[in-house]
């Protein structure tokens, strides 16, 4: 039950961080001038956006759950049981972030989410 809990802490964080990650980084736009002085202004300008400050607090989140996982999990079901986290964000790609996702991408997550399920059993 623990197992399964620490997995829910990672997967959860994991997808929160990547989905705010994704949507700051699209709202800022490519970064084209990698000149130091320049670079130096976007990392300014980056550690403003509180949805980016929140994504790195999920990201840690998802770390150290991810840790305590492995002192009461083995590898084995932590890496795939975790892998949840991809069916989540792309369902979170298509649904919040309005991205495309095509019948590949869903076949993916579909066998993704299959597997899990048969950790599960």
């Amino acid at each position: 039950m623990m197992a399964w809990l620490l997995v829910a802490g990672v997967v959860l964080s994991t997808v929160a961080a990547d989905v705010l990650q994704a949507s700051e980084m699209k709202r800022h736009g490519e970064i084209a001038d990698f000149h130091p002085g320049r670079l130096g202004r976007v990392w300014l300008a980056m550690f403003q956006r509180r949805y980016l400050l929140a994504s790195i607090v999920f990201m840690a989140t998802s770390f150290f759950c991810f840790l305590k996982l492995l002192e009461v999990a083995d590898l084995s079901f932590a890496v795939p049981a975790t892998a949840l986290s991809l069916v989540l964000e792309t369902f979170m790609a298509r649904y919040v972030l309005k991205e495309s996702v095509g019948p590949a991408r869903w076949a993916g997550a579909s066998l993704v989410a299959a597997g899990v399920w048969l950790l599960a059993l």
